[in-house]
């Protein structure tokens, strides 16, 4: 389980480069992203919501997890270009040795790094994993498989206790060696102060410009799930794809049964 695919991450950092990051499921989608340039692609518990329909991520489970790495992966195989990071799914590294097992499954179908939620809490998962050879990538601020206890989505950093965690929390992670940390919906001047502490990128979600990345949930930025965007998205305005793929299914109607659907 070599880190060639990840090593790039500090160096970019290091560079100045900032890192454009898409979430992907499945194998036609990873062929397009990885064509267009997308270096890092995240195959995101956000499939509960945009692909299989859940309320939220907590019902994905690692089964389908590894179900859509494996087509990522098949995906970007193509051109080999792509770093494929998979999501921990919900209660699959409560201890050490379930979370190297669940990491395990996530790289044997194709990721080349996994990632888990949560700060120093997870400490003895995230050793566990990186002792096993496998690159990590953390998940601060808001955390959606803990979406049910925290009574919904709620922006992190507000309070200077809680912003403080955050940093120490980042800096835990970064020491221990992960090869980049996601900033969820942080405060951005407490996200910009995480970026500017620790030697790993930051990539933000709704946390602000100043991290050294950005990402976004595929469906959300090109409009492929119509039915619900965050507020923080800038959607491609080039791409509409929900509506359009309305439409086109409309026409199809049309040419077939000889009516136009209402």
């Amino acid at each position: 389980m070599s880190t060639d695919k990840t090593s790039w991450l500090p160096d970019a950092k290091r560079n100045g480069e900032k890192v454009a990051v898409l979430t992907c499921y499945d194998y036609p989608t990873a062929r397009l992203l990885d064509e267009a340039g997308v270096r890092l692609l995240l195959v995101g518990d956000s499939l509960g919501m945009v692909v299989l329909g859940y309320e939220d991520t907590t019902r994905v489970t690692l089964a389908d997890m590894v179900h859509h790495t494996r087509a990522v992966a098949r995906g970007v195989a193509v051109t080999g270009q792509a770093t494929v990071v998979a999501d921990l799914p919900y209660k699959t590294y409560d201890t050490p040795e379930e979370a190297v097992t669940s990491a395990r499954a996530l790289v044997a179908a194709g990721a080349h790094a996994v990632k888990l939620e949560g700060g120093r809490k997870f400490l003895p998962q995230i050793e566990a994993i990186l002792r096993a050879g496998i690159p990590f990538v953390g998940h601060l601020g808001m955390l959606p498989q803990s979406v049910k206890e925290e009574g919904g989505y709620k922006i992190k950093g507000r309070a200077e206790e809680e912003a403080a965690a955050l940093e120490a929390d980042a800096a835990a992670l970064a020491g221990a060696g992960a090869s980049a940390i996601v900033l969820e919906l942080v405060v951005p001047a407490v996200a910009e102060r995480i970026t500017q502490a620790i030697r790993v990128p930051t990539i933000g979600i709704g946390s602000g410009e100043a991290c050294d990345g950005q990402v976004l949930v595929l469906h959300d930025y090109v409009g492929l799930f119509p039915w619900f965007r965050p507020k923080f998205v800038k959607p491609d305005p080039e791409a509409d794809l929900g509506p359009a793929l309305r439409e086109a299914a409309k026409r199809f109607v049309l040419r077939t049964t000889g009516y136009f659907p209402s």
